[in-house]
C-alpha cells in the first residue's frame, strides 16, 4: 500500500465559494476512507438520544489512554519539516510516519528482466536516437525555448535579488540580542554624531532604513512568490482544518450529552444501589470478622478437646480434629501471631497419638490372643479394634500387622505349653518334679494319653484360628469400608463437577460496566451471595472444626450442624466403624492400591496363622517321634493318628483357605518309616508262610469267602472284626470268585488279606499311596519269585521236605497265581483312583507284575506238558506193531493220561484242562509219528496199518472218555507221513 510522493492526490478548488474539497479521481479509489476509531464501550446506554459513535466513552474509558488523549500542534503537524513534499501528509497524518515508500518484493510469477533482454532493441534504435538528438539540438521548439528562458530568467532574477540581502540575515542563528549581530546590522557610526543630529547622520539613518526596507521587500516578494507556487497546498491545509473544527465541535457536543446522561444515571439508578452494595460489603466484612474471631475461639479449644478425647481412647476423633485444625491454621488463620506455636504443638501431639495407638494395639492383640479359648465372644471389644485400625490406617502405620503376627506366634507357643501342662498335671504316673522338661514328660505318656493330648491341642488350635480369623475379618472389613468410602467420595465429586460446573451471574449488560471502587458490580453481588450458598470450602472447614468442638452445648451443636450440613454432603465422605460415622480425610488416607495391599496382607496373615499352628504341631509330633515311638505304632494306631492329623489339616484349610504342608510333611516322613516297617513285617510273614507251605489244597474259611465277596461288591477294605456269638459256618473246598472256583493254598488266602491291608492303609492314609504301591508291587513280585523257586525250582523239596513236585502241586500253584492275576487290575484301579494324573506312570509296576505272573503260569503249563512229553518219548520208543491189540504201550499211555486228568481236573477250569490236553495230544502225535516212521509203517491199508489204527482207536476212546474232554478234537490223521 505504499505510494510515491509524485502520485499523491492533491486537492484542487472545485467551486467558487472558497471551499476546497478533495477531488475524487481514479487514483484515490484504491484507498479506503479514513474511519474513526470504534467506540470502546459499544453497549453504552443512550437514553433515547442519538448515539454518538465518533467519541470515546467517558464512563468506561476515563482511566484508560486512547488516541483522543494525544495533543499535537496543528501547524506543526501540517508543516512537518521531515517530509520532502507536503502531499504525503495525507497518509502520514492518519496512518503514521511509518507509512512511506517501501521496497516491493519481486513477483515469483514474473521473470527477472535484465539489460540483455533489450540489447537487440537498443542496437536497432541507437542510430535513430543519435539522429534525433542531433536534430533536437539543432532545432529546439518554441515552448522549450520559452519555458527554459522563463525559468532561467525567473531563477536568475530571484537569485540576484536574494544575493542583495546580506548573508547575516539568512543565518539560522540570527538574533538581534547578540551584540555582534546588532553592531553588524546597525553600525554605531550612523548614530554617533557630536552636537546633535547632523544632516549626514540623518541621511545615513534614512539610507539604512531604506536599505532594510528594500531587503524586507525582496524577502516578501520571494515569500509571496513561493506562496503562490504552493497555494494549492495551503488551501488544502485550510480545508482540512475546517473539517477538523467540525469534528471537534461534534465531539464536544457528544461529550456534553454523555456527561448529562451519566449524571442522570448516577443520580437515579446508581447512588442508591451503590449505597446498598457498600452497606452489604460492610456487613459481609463484619460477618467475616465475626466468623474469623469465632473460628479463632474454636481453634483455641483444640488442645483441651484433644486431651479429653485421648482420655477416652478416641484416637480417630483426636486425629481428625488435629488434621482439621492444621488445615484451618494453614489456610484461614495463617499469620496470626497468637497461633504461631500451635502448629508445632499439634504435630508433636500427633506423634504422641501414633505411639499411643501402637502401644494400645499391641496391648489389645496380646489380651485378645492370650485370653481363655473357652470364651464365647469371638471378637474382643470390636468397636475399640475398629477405631484403632482406622486410626492406624489414617496415619499410614501399616506395621500393626507385624505386631499382631509376633503376638500370634507367642500365643501359639503358650497354647501348646498350657495344653501339655494341664494334661500332665492330671497323669499321676509322671512326676513333674523329677521330669522337668515338657518333651521328656510327653515321651513318658502312653500312646492313648499322648494321642488325647494331640487331639486336645488340635481342638485348641482350631478355636485359636477361629478367633484370629474373626479379628482379621473385622480389620479387613474396616479396610474395605475405607476403600469403598474413597471410591464413593470420588464418584460424588465427579457427579458434582458434572452437574454444577459453575454459577453464572446473569446481569444486565448495561449495568455490568458500572464499577464500584475498581470492581464490577457482579463481583460485589458474588461476594454478598457466597456466604449463603454453602459451597465455600473455608466455611466447610470451619463448620467441620466447629462440629468437632461443639461439645454438649445444644445451641452451638445445632448451629454447627446447620452450617456444615450441605458442605459435608459435597466435600467429605464417611466410613461407619462400630456404628460411628468417621469422616475420611482424602489427603491423609491411603490410596486404593495401598488399601488393596493391606487387605492382601491381612489374608496372608491368616495363612501365616495356619502355618504357625502347623509348625507348633510339627514340633510337638517330632518331640514324640524322637525316640522312634511313632514307628512302633500298630496299623490301627498309626491310622488313627493319620486321620486325626488329616481332619485337623482339613479344618484349618476350610478356616484359612490355604493348605499348609508342614504338618503333612512331618506326618509323611513318619508314614514312610511306618510303611517300611509295615512292609517288612508282612514280607517277612509271607516268606515264613511260603517256607512252610506244602502246596496242598487248603480249606477256605467262610470269613475269607466273605472277604472275597466284599471285593467283588467294590469294597476293597478289611471287614470289621467278627462279632462274638455269631453262627459258625463250615469252610468250603474252593474259593468262589466271580462264578469260578479257585482251589488255593493257605498262603494265598493270607496274601489276599495282606494286600487288602495295604489297600486299607491307602484309604486311611492317602499320603502314602505311592509308597504303598511300590511296597505292594515288591510284595507281589516276592510272592511270584518265591513260588517259582519252591515249585518249578523244586525248592520245596529241601525247605519243606516234600518227596516230589507232583502235577497236582503244579496245577494248584498255577491256579493260585491265576487268582492273584485276577485281583491285580482291581488293586490297580484302587490305587489309580487315589493318585494324581502326573503319578500314573507308577502304575506300570502292575503291568510288569501281570506279565511276570502270566509268564510263570505259562511255564507251569509247559512243565505239565513236558512231564507227559518225556513219558511219551520213553514209552513210544519201544512201540512195536504186533498183536495182541491194543498194545501194552498204548495201554500205559492211556493210563498216564488218566492219572494226569485225575490230578488236574479238580484244580484247573474246563477250558484250561482242554487246552492242556490238546498240547499233550500234540506231543503224543509227534512222538508216535516219529516211531511209525522209524518202523516203516505207512497208511497203505496193509496189516500193520490196521493194527496201528486199532491202537489209535483205543487211545482216542480212552481220552474222550475223560470228563470235559468228550468233544476234544484229537485229529490223529496227522501221525501219517503225507505222500509226495
Amino acid at each position: 500500500m505504499a505510494s510515491s510522493h509524485s502520485s499523491s492526490p492533491v486537492p484542487h478548488s472545485s467551486s467558487s465559494d472558497g471551499v476546497f474539497k478533495k477531488e475524487r479521481d481514479s487514483s484515490a479509489k484504491h484507498y479506503k476512507l479514513v474511519r474513526s476509531l470504534p467506540d470502546v464501550c459499544p453497549k453504552e446506554p443512550t437514553g433515547g438520544v442519538r448515539s454518538v459513535c465518533d467519541g470515546p466513552s467517558v464512563v468506561a474509558d476515563q482511566h484508560r489512554w486512547t488516541v483522543y488523549n494525544s495533543k499535537v500542534n496543528l501547524p506543526a503537524a501540517l508543516n512537518d519539516p521531515r517530509l520532502a513534499k507536503r502531499e504525503s501528509d495525507f497518509f502520514t497524518k492518519t496512518w503514521g510516519l511509518d507509512f512511506v515508500e517501501t521496497e516491493v518484493m519481486p513477483s515469483f510469477y514474473l521473470p527477472n528482466i535484465t539489460k540483455e533482454h533489450f540489447a537487440s532493441y537498443l542496437q536497432e534504435t541507437t542510430q535513430r536516437e543519435k539522429i534525433h538528438e542531433k536534430c533536437k539540438n539543432i532545432c529546439p521548439t518554441k515552448d522549450e525555448l520559452g519555458a527554459v528562458s522563463n525559468l532561467t530568467n525567473n531563477h536568475d532574477k530571484s537569485r540576484t535579488d536574494l544575493e542583495q540581502v546580506p548573508k547575516i540575515f539568512l543565518k539560522p542563528d540570527f538574533a538581534l540580542d547578540d551584540p555582534s549581530t546588532f553592531n553588524a546590522v546597525l553600525p554605531w557610526s550612523h548614530f554617533s554624531g557630536a552636537g546633535g543630529k547632523g544632516s549626514r547622520d540623518v541621511a545615513s539613518s534614512r539610507l539604512l532604513q531604506e536599505k532594510l526596507s528594500h531587503y524586507l521587500d525582496v524577502v516578501e516578494v520571494n515569500i509571496a512568490h513561493q506562496i503562490s507556487l504552493r497555494s494549492e497546498a495551503f488551501f488544502h491545509a485550510m480545508t482540512s482544518q475546517h473539517e477538523l473544527q467540525d469534528y471537534l465541535r461534534k465531539t464536544s457536543q457528544a461529550v456534553k450529552v454523555l456527561r448529562e446522561k451519566t449524571a442522570q444515571i448516577d443520580k437515579v439508578m446508581c447512588e442508591g444501589s451503590l449505597h446498598i452494595l457498600r452497606q452489604a460489603l460492610t456487613r459481609n466484612n463484619c460477618v467475616k470478622l465475626y466468623n474469623k474471631m469465632k473460628l479463632m475461639a474454636t481453634v483455641h479449644q483444640t488442645q483441651p478437646t484433644v486431651q479429653l478425647l485421648l482420655s477416652t481412647s478416641e484416637f480417630v476423633g483426636a486425629l481428625e480434629l488435629i488434621a482439621t485444625t492444621q488445615e484451618v491454621l494453614q489456610q484461614e488463620l495463617q499469620g496470626i501471631h497468637s497461633f504461631r506455636h500451635l502448629g508445632s504443638q499439634l504435630c508433636e501431639l500427633e506423634k504422641l497419638i501414633d505411639k499411643m495407638m501402637i502401644a494400645d494395639f499391641t496391648t489389645y492383640a496380646r489380651s485378645d490372643l492370650n485370653r481363655p479359648l473357652e470364651d464365647e465372644g469371638q471378637v474382643l471389644e470390636k468397636d475399640r479394634l475398629e477405631s484403632l485400625v482406622f486410626g492406624l490406617l489414617r496415619q499410614r502405620k501399616l506395621d500393626f500387622l507385624e505386631i499382631y503376627s509376633e503376638e500370634m506366634i507367642i500365643a501359639a507357643k503358650n497354647t501348646v505349653k498350657q495344653c501339655v501342662v494341664s494334661t500332665v498335671s492330671q497323669i499321676e504316673e509322671i512326676d513333674t518334679e523329677v521330669v522337668v522338661k515338657l518333651a521328656d514328660q510327653m515321651r513318658l505318656m502312653t500312646f492313648p494319653q499322648w494321642f488325647e493330648l494331640l487331639k486336645y491341642i488340635f481342638a485348641n488350635f482350631i478355636l485359636f484360628l477361629k478367633r484370629i480369623k474373626a479379628t482379621l475379618s473385622v480389620i479387613r472389613n474396616v479396610v474395605l469400608k475405607v476403600l469403598d468410602g474413597n471410591q464413593k467420595s470420588r464418584l460424588s465429586d465427579c457427579t458434582l463437577a458434572e452437574g454444577n460446573p459453575g454459577k453464572n451471574f446473569s446481569k444486565d449488560p448495561e449495568v455490568a460496566y458500572l464499577t464500584y471502587e475498581g470492581r464490577f458490580i457482579s463481583d460485589a453481588f458474588a461476594e454478598v451471595e457466597q456466604p449463603s450458598t454453602g459451597v465455600d470450602t473455608k466455611n466447610q472447614r470451619t463448620s467441620c472444626l466447629r462440629n468437632e468442638l461443639c461439645g454438649s452445648d445444644s445451641a452451638s451443636e445445632q448451629e454447627c450442624t446447620t452450617e456444615s450440613s450441605s458442605s459435608r454432603e459435597k466435600t467429605s465422605s464417611s466410613v461407619t466403624a462400630g456404628g460411628v460415622e468417621i469422616p475420611v480425610n482424602e489427603d491423609m488416607m491411603l490410596t486404593d492400591l495401598e488399601l488393596g495391599r493391606v487387605a492382601n496382607n491381612i489374608q496372608e496373615l491368616l495363612y501365616n496363622a495356619s502355618d504357625v499352628c502347623h509348625d507348633r504341631c510339627v514340633k510337638f509330633l517330632m518331640a514324640r517321634a524322637k525316640d522312634g515311638s511313632l514307628e512302633k505304632l500298630s496299623s490301627s494306631e498309626f491310622v488313627a493318628l493319620s486321620q486325626a492329623v488329616e481332619r485337623f489339616v482339613q479344618e484349618t484349610e476350610e478356616l484359612c483357605g490355604r493348605r499348609s504342608m508342614s504338618l503333612r510333611g512331618a506326618l509323611q516322613s513318619q508314614a514312610n518309616r511306618f510303611v517300611n516297617r509295615f512292609h517288612e513285617e508282612r514280607k517277612t510273614k509271607l516268606s515264613l508262610l511260603l517256607d512252610n507251605e506244602r502246596w496242598k489244597q487248603a480249606e477256605v474259611p467262610a470269613e475269607f469267602q466273605d472277604l472275597v465277596n466284599s471285593i467283588a461288591d467294590g469294597r476293597i477294605t478289611l471287614p470289621d472284626k467278627k462279632q462274638t456269638g455269631a453262627e459258625e459256618r463250615k469252610p468250603s473246598d474252593y474259593l468262589s470268585v466271580d462264578g469260578q472256583k479257585y482251589p488255593v493254598v493257605g498262603t494265598v488266602l493270607l496274601l489276599i488279606r495282606i494286600f487288602l491291608e495295604y489297600c486299607q492303609c491307602v484309604n486311611d492314609i492317602p499320603s502314602i499311596t505311592t509308597d504303598m504301591l511300590i511296597r505292594l508291587s515288591d510284595l507281589l513280585k516276592h510272592f511270584n519269585s518265591r513260588c517259582c523257586q519252591l515249585v518249578l525250582g523244586a525248592g520245596a523239596l529241601q525247605v519243606v521236605g516234600l518227596k516230589t513236585i507232583t502235577t497236582k502241586n503244579l496245577a494248584l500253584a498255577s491256579r493260585c497265581l491265576q487268582l492273584i492275576v485276577h485281583y491285580i487290575p482291581i488293586i490297580r484301579a484302587h490305587f489309580e483312583a487315589r493318585l494324581q494324573p502326573k503319578q500314573y506312570s507308577i502304575l506300570r509296576h502292575f503291568d510288569h507284575i501281570t506279565k511276570d505272573y502270566n509268564d510263570h503260569i505259562a511255564e507251569i503249563s509247559a512243565k505239565l506238558v513236558a512231564i507227559m512229553d518225556s513219558l511219551f518219548e520213553k514209552v513210544l520208543s519201544k512201540y512195536e506193531v504186533k498183536a495182541p491189540m491194543p498194545s501194552t504201550c498204548f495201554r500205559n499211555v492211556c493210563k498216564q493220561m488218566a492219572k494226569m486228568h485225575e490230578a488236574i481236573y479238580d484244580l484247573l477250569p474246563e477250558e484250561q484242562t482242554q487246552m492242556l490236553f490238546l498240547r499233550i495230544n500234540a506231543s503224543f502225535k509227534l512222538h508216535l509219528k516219529r516211531q511209525l516212521a522209524r518202523i516203516n509203517v505207512v497208511n497203505d491199508g496193509g496189516p500193520q496199518h490196521g493194527l496201528v489204527m486199532v491202537d489209535i482207536a483205543f487211545y482216542t476212546g480212552n481220552v474222550q472218555a475223560l470228563k470235559t474232554l468228550e468233544n476234544l478234537d484229537l485229529n490223529m490223521a496227522e501221525i501219517w507221513e503225507q505222500k509226495r
